[in-house]
């Protein structure tokens, strides 16, 4: 039994769940069904285009799609209803965001991926009204993409942010940016982008429009992934001037807002990727039924059976863990310490088990498993990166242990 199971935590420490505001549970689910019958129309036909065809993951593509799904009625769970999203909690969009997470191009469809996520929630939170009209209304409404740039090549940041190389120094209109980034996804085409910058302050995060002429995209990395509209791009910023009012939220309070943006974009990928790693496993299921070898379906093998069966858990211990944490940002905030455990907890868990489930997809289609006309390997690929990006396995398992080891030390 884990430490937490046996209740060796304080109870200060756990969620307390009870009194928590309800949700409206059916509308979600029909809401999450719609959502369904819109991918399934609109969507996995394009991400053939898209995978086997080699069509390329733009902007024209994007609007395409989300124009789509607004008038299906299922776009922007992420977002505010004053800003023509659909207003929902976490709760609620674990449920629409797995749904759309069937196809690769289903969270980008309804305004549900990075990193425009966290930033949307981002804005929300520590935005101005005035920055909140300027960038989170058309950021909202998926009429403008967004990019943050935090990792650094090295000797700068990446998991650990005290190695912050990028500074900002005031001057008597506003700040001045010097420093390189890397790996800022989406950031060719990005209207604007948050950067993190070192301040004498401490970390401070700006605002920066796409045209701003002290601002530079560099090359797109070549990385295994291809289905982000932007790519992860190399960025400088060369005596890049900004006024006053480009400071999101307070100055050298950065790390703070980066954690508060980080337990709700931990989620929704969890949410996403589980959403693809479903449809894998009923791709397989489907396959191994419907061929035979040795005389006898695939699906009545013994070894098929443990794959379903291993893959069957793993979805089910995922979206336990999904929920759990997405109840308690929504009852607690999501910058409580809870909120940060839990989705660290999901994360960790979440990624590996979507990794292991598309792997034995791709095992149970045989030699088509490789082949990207079946689309499972190439989405074994495209996930690949999500054990690494907004905290890696290892990282995530070192804080989860500090923090259960706190009370004990």
């Amino acid at each position: 039994m884990s430490t937490l199971e046996s209740g060796t935590i304080p109870r200060s420490e756990l969620p307390e769940p009870e009194g928590a505001p309800s949700i409206d549970r059916p509308a979600a689910a029909h809401l999450a069904s719609k959502t369904s019958a819109f991918i399934a129309e609109h969507v996995i036909p394009v991400e053939r285009e898209v995978i086997v065809d080699g069509r390329i993951v733009d902007d024209a593509l994007r609007l395409d799609l989300q124009r789509k799904a607004k008038a299906a009625g299922v776009f922007g769970p992420l977002s505010e209803t004053r800003y023509g999203g659909l207003g929902l909690d976490m709760r609620a969009q674990a449920l629409v965001l797995e749904a759309a997470g069937a196809s690769l191009l289903g969270p980008l469809s309804v305004n549900g991926s990075a990193p425009d996520d966290g930033n949307i929630h981002l804005l929300r939170d520590a935005g101005t009204t005035e920055q909140k009209e300027r960038y989170l209304a058309p950021l909202s409404a998926g009429d403008t993409r967004s990019a943050i740039a935090m990792t650094e090549p090295a000797p700068g940041t990446g998991s650990d942010p005290s190695m912050l190389q990028t500074t900002a120094r005031q001057t008597d209109s506003g700040w001045v940016i010097t420093g390189d980034k890397h790996f800022t996804t989406g950031a060719d085409g990005a209207d604007f982008i948050i950067v993190v910058a070192a301040t004498p302050a401490g970390p401070t995060m700006f605002l920066v429009d796409h045209d701003n002429p002290g601002f530079q995209v560099g090359r797109r990395m070549p990385t295994l992934d291809h289905s982000i509209p932007g790519g992860h791009c190399e960025v400088t910023f060369t005596d890049c001037e900004v006024a006053a009012d480009a400071v999101l939220g307070e100055v050298g309070k950065g790390m703070l807002y980066a954690g508060v943006r980080l337990a709700p974009s931990r989620l929704v990928f969890c949410m996403n990727w589980l959403g693809l790693a479903v449809r894998a496993h009923e791709m397989a299921a489907r396959h191994i039924v419907g061929r035979s070898s040795f005389g006898v379906p695939i699906a009545d093998h013994g070894m098929a059976q443990a794959h379903v069966a291993d893959s069957e858990i793993d979805i089910e211990a995922s979206r336990g863990l999904i929920r759990w944490a997405a109840e308690i940002i929504d009852t607690q905030g999501a910058d409580s310490s809870n909120a940060r455990h839990s989705a660290s907890i999901a994360k960790t868990f979440v990624s590996e088990a979507v990794w292991r489930i598309l792997d034995r997809s791709v095992q149970l289609h045989g030699g088509l498993g490789v082949c990207e006309d079946h689309l499972v390997a190439r989405f074994l690929v495209e996930a690949r990166a999500f054990r690494i990006y907004e905290g890696p396995s290892e990282v995530l398992r070192w804080s989860i242990a500090r923090r259960v080891l706190r009370p004990f030390r």
